[in-house]
């Protein structure tokens, strides 16, 4: 459901899926890098280089040039900086930057991190692995190679980058008010191997013992758990809106339809009752990086 309640949305917190196997490029970012390879072209043809000649010069291959023209590929800043010198465009290449980086990243993530942005106060349950706002690089690749059917490497650069992208929100000021609440097992699925989780729990203590950040566990041997529906998030806008999130195969949806929210917000809140407190939540991780 649509923040206005009345559609469907594309959006995971773990991007491990999404709503459909084809995860290309969107039409929004199709059309920026098709804009942006027509300006390239337009530039190399009034130098009267060909694409091997312009590769050649700033270090890339001729397909590559040829892929970035046709807005097959985005360029990465270092391109842009290159063609721009080459060509003599004056800045005018290099300023596509910005639109480029967001072009890379997939619509349904784009438009999860702009909510995120907005958030005075995020609230998550994951019950596989850990959150996507905690996750290491190493620990964010690690799972997105995952993914079956497997992404391309494009597709796999993307979501990683939009990924760590997102995780700018713990360095926002206001400083939001962020709580985590994991199952243990996500504490000790080695994925990526057993030294990418062990980083992966450095990273969380880093995290969990910022004074705007709380994250418990949830221990395995709990009888009672209002999580058995699956994970969920909490987003509290600053102009006062709630929206929340749950997920299952291939599915997301959102919704800020105030009775659903407050089912949520209700199972989120004794979720959090029955966890472990932060600062024991804090030692068990520390137990669990130990036993690693």
């Amino acid at each position: 459901m649509g923040a206005d309640g009345s559609g469907g949305a594309e959006h995971t917190t773990d991007g491990a899926d999404g709503p459909r196997w084809d995860d290309g490029l969107d039409d929004d970012s199709a059309t920026v890098l098709r804009v942006v390879g027509r300006q390239i072209k337009l530039w190399r043809e009034a130098a009267g280089l060909r694409q091997a000649e312009l590769g050649a010069a700033i270090g890339y291959s001729g397909e590559m040039v040829s892929s970035v023209e046709r807005g097959r590929r985005a360029p990465k800043p270092e391109f842009l900086d290159s063609a721009d010198e080459v060509l003599r465009a004056e800045g005018k290449l290099s300023a596509f930057q910005g639109d480029v980086a967001e072009a890379r990243y997939p619509k349904k993530v784009r438009d999860l991190a702009k909510l995120e942005a907005e958030a005075v106060e995020l609230g998550a349950y994951v019950n596989h692995n850990i959150h996507g706002l905690l996750q290491t690089e190493e620990y964010a690749r690690a799972l997105f190679e995952m993914r079956r059917p497997a992404y391309s490497e494009e597709d796999l650069e993307r979501y990683v980058a939009a990924r760590l992208a997102r995780q700018e929100i713990f360095s926002r000021a206001p400083k939001p008010t962020l709580t985590f609440v994991l199952e243990e097992v996500t504490l000790l699925r080695p994925i990526g191997g057993r030294a990418v989780l062990r980083r992966q729990l450095e990273h969380l203590l880093m995290l969990g013992r910022q004074r705007h950040v709380e994250v418990q566990v949830m221990p395995t041997t709990l009888e009672d758990h209002a999580g058995m529906g699956g994970q969920l998030q909490l987003m509290k806008l600053a102009d006062g809106m709630t929206l929340g999130y749950s997920e299952a195969q291939l599915t997301t949806r959102m919704t800020s339809d105030p009775r659903e929210v407050q089912t949520l917000d209700l199972r989120y809140g004794i979720i959090r009752s029955q966890a472990l407190a932060p600062r024991e939540s804090l030692a068990f991780v520390q137990k669990a990086l130990g036993d690693t």
